[in-house]
């Protein structure tokens, strides 16, 4: 194919035709000192949301994740406190996500070292090897991935394990453990090069995670094997609050006593209407994971209507949904929306900017960045026309740190959920099936980037 280069002549051409347009300079104007993301907003679109819903789930005050990746754990526990308030009567409660951080963080070094191990064989620049190598341990994660951490770990509440300062900034933390998980992969596939057998590379493999244990216990503080645990419950008529006290608790414990089988009925279910994944079918992502020898991560893909049915479903039952997003696409986050019908980038860059969710995913423009949990949503006729959300940036953006967005937003943006199998009708037996195996660089695994 032959390849023209941009003449005088065109350039010439497009500077006359910018100086013809008003809209052009006015957006010159306009964009000299302000963001394009303030000046796009339709104003009176922008306040058409309201935070009034026929299915609205009262919940707990928001949670904060600080300066780290953590809305998958954060989310997750937000759902799973619901049901233990309930259960007990609760006014305020939050689980101790630290804990699952820790146990997390040490779980995926496991797991990024077997990986190294798995792919010694292949070049470092092999895309797999180079994904491993780029991926590395971070902070996000997939519900899967939650349930591996709570079955084997269990569950502790925050008043017993809290934030520290790394926890909760979790940059430099992950910096150096990264940069010392880099100098193992050095040292494990130089050993397989050199044909060392398998009892030496475990032995090896064993003396790096006694060395990250170490380290993370020094960024957490080390996990508790045992705990008591002291809770009042609602304030009666009299404003009397009954208390408690739950001696010996062990995280596991905990969970058997206070969650039982709630997440081994929970299932993930996505919405991604792309050519390699047919709906009604099983996927699961190579390399994605956390917990070796734990569940894969996998994911039940459904048309929009059925997934979306099965999320509201599960509101009017009263239970919350956990779910991942692009929040990254037509909202405002101080003011608590996503809404693509209250901004128009079009008119303000002079662009064609529309594009399906299909093309999105294929060509690398959306995928999940953000997990939250939905707690409400507004039906008119049986149909959706607004969610409301509970994020975990805190209570002083939005409105007191709930969001909301349009259900044009939701069909373009939100991609996975966490139900229970019961909401998903006739869809539940699909979620058995062999799931078919994806490249690790999938967008459905990006919530965990």
């Amino acid at each position: 194919m032959k390849h023209y280069p941009v003449t005088q002549t065109a350039l010439k051409n497009w500077a006359k035709a910018y100086q013809a347009s008003p809209e052009r300079r006015l957006a010159t104007m306009a964009l000299y000192r302000s963001a394009i993301n303030q000046v796009d907003v339709k104003a009176p679109v922008a306040n058409r949301l309201r935070h009034t819903f026929s299915v609205d789930i009262q919940t707990l005050e928001v949670t904060n994740q600080k300066h780290s990746g953590r809305c998958w754990l954060f989310a997750a526990t937000n759902v799973v406190r619901e049901k233990i308030a309930r259960d007990l009567n609760l006014d305020a409660f939050e689980l101790s996500q630290s804990y699952l951080a820790f146990w997390d963080k040490f779980e995926r070094a496991n797991y990024f070292l077997e990986s190294i191990l798995e792919t010694a064989d292949l070049s470092c620049d092999d895309r797999t090897v180079s994904f491993i190598l780029q991926t590395g341990v971070h902070d996000g994660g997939q519900w899967d991935m939650f349930t591996n951490v709570v079955e084997k770990y269990g569950l502790v509440p925050k008043d017993v394990y809290d934030e520290t300062y790394q926890s909760s900034n979790t940059g430099d933390m992950n910096h150096y453990l990264n940069r010392y998980l880099k100098v193992c992969a050095v040292r494990m596939r130089k050993l397989v090069a050199a044909g060392k057998d398998e009892k030496a590379l475990r032995a090896e493999k064993e003396g790096m995670l006694e060395k990250i244990y170490g380290y993370l216990c020094s960024c957490y503080g080390e996990p508790p094997k045992k705990f008591d645990w002291e809770y009042t419950e609602k304030a009666d008529k009299d404003g009397n609050r009954a208390y408690h006290r739950v001696k010996d608790l062990t995280p596991r414990s905990f969970c058997e006593t206070y969650i039982g089988d709630f997440l081994k009925d929970t299932v993930s279910v996505i919405h991604a209407p792309t050519k390699d994944k047919p709906f009604d079918a099983t996927y699961t992502i190579r390399f994605l994971g956390n917990v070796v020898g734990g569940h894969d991560v996998k994911h039940l893909n459904l048309d929009l209507a059925a997934f979306k049915a099965a999320i509201i479903r599960q509101l009017e039952a009263g239970e919350v949904v956990w779910f991942g997003s692009d929040v990254g696409k037509y909202g405002d986050r101080q003011e608590g929306f996503w809404d693509d019908a209250a901004f128009d980038a079009e008119l303000v860059t002079g662009l064609d900017l529309a594009i399906s969710k299909e093309d999105a995913l294929d060509y690398g423009f959306s995928a999940m960045n953000h997990a939250m949990v939905i707690t409400g949503v507004n039906l008119e006729n049986g149909k959706p026309d607004r969610w409301r959300i509970e994020n975990s940036w805190g209570d002083d953006r939005g409105n007191k740190g709930y969001y909301i967005c349009s259900d044009t937003w939701f069909d373009q943006y939100v991609y996975q959920a966490a139900v229970q199998k019961k909401y998903l009708g006739e869809k539940a037996a699909l979620y058995d099936r062999k799931p078919v195996e994806l490249d690790p660089w999938d967008p459905m695994g990006t919530l965990a980037d």
